[in-house]
């Protein structure tokens, strides 16, 4: 992978973890009125509403969207978003914004971990060692005594698992998938998976709550969309690190939503946080330079 590729992946996946967060704090601001899986299957309808206008406009054929060298790999990504979305919608009712965003940092952990096994991905040590400080990070910020050991806490734990298991699917697609594909399965797996499943949670919904599946389901496809883009570019164990800018956003959110001010302890580590993704895109870089100088002297 070339450095021309990392800047353009980074910035896909950065930008597609600040939208999540944005349907993760308009979310929670409502599951006090709608059931957390009745929230995720207006979040899917409103997506695939998204979809048919955005290929509509392109007027892409449904038999290209739906061709695939892959089909049950791409209709079972989806489950793990929609198990991944719930878990963490049931613990945003119950926990602080940026508390059950900081227990979903697992993920990254998870994503190294299987990259390996799953996806045959070789995972420098630096790259560990990346992870492993941003989790010191976590630590810092969580601190005994905070109280965030909710029983509700175990849901973002299991849905960062869910979340590690999309992303590192996204990636064995992303080999031999389209990104239009992959985005067309996204929604519409996702819509017929949370649909078996919102019978039994079903709320009475109210006209405002509509506009906020039409919302949140615009900002889940394009932040979908630029996560594609970002594997496509960069391997999943690279990208992983930068999972935690969710935090980032998460405090400035909570700040603007919630009135939540972040405490000494929380910026220390989101210092460590970023320090290490930073970390990473820097041994990648200058990896890559020695290639190419070394690759340039052979004739």
């Amino acid at each position: 992978m070339t450095s021309s590729r990392l800047g353009p992946a980074v910035a896909y996946f950065l930008f597609s973890i600040g939208l999540i967060t944005v349907v993760d704090t308009v979310c929670k601001i409502y599951t006090n009125e709608l059931s957390p899986v009745q929230l995720v299957w207006g979040y899917f309808v409103g997506m695939c509403l998204t979809l048919v206008f955005y290929f509509g406009a392109r007027q892409t054929k449904l038999s290209w969207l739906m061709a695939s060298q892959q089909t049950a790999l791409q209709w079972i990504r989806p489950l793990f978003l929609v198990l991944s979305i719930s878990a963490l919608f049931v613990g945003l009712k119950f926990l602080p914004l940026a508390e059950a965003v900081i227990l979903g940092f697992m993920a990254p952990l998870f994503i190294t971990a299987l990259a390996h096994p799953l996806l045959g991905e070789r995972v420098p040590i630096h790259r560990w060692l990346a992870v492993v400080v941003g989790l010191i990070g976590v630590g810092i910020v969580i601190r005994p005594g905070s109280g965030i050991w909710h029983w509700a806490a175990i849901m973002p734990l299991a849905g960062a698992l869910c979340f590690g298991l999309f992303q590192l699917s996204t990636r064995r697609l992303a080999k031999t998938e389209s990104t239009d594909g992959m985005l067309y399965y996204t929604g519409v797996a996702g819509l017929v998976w949370s649909t078996l499943l919102v019978p039994f949670f079903w709320a009475e919904t109210q006209p405002m709550h509509w506009l906020v599946f039409l919302g949140t389901g615009l900002l889940g496809a394009v932040a979908h969309l630029c996560m594609i883009q970002a594997f496509e570019r960069a391997q999943a164990s690279l990208l992983a690190p930068f999972n935690y800018s969710k935090l980032l956003w998460s405090i400035l959110l909570g700040y603007l939503v919630f009135d939540e001010l972040p405490t000494t302890n929380t910026l220390g580590g989101t210092t460590l946080i970023i320090a290490a993704g930073l970390y990473v895109v820097y041994r990648e870089s200058r990896d890559n330079n020695k290639a190419s100088t070394h690759t340039h002297g052979i004739r």
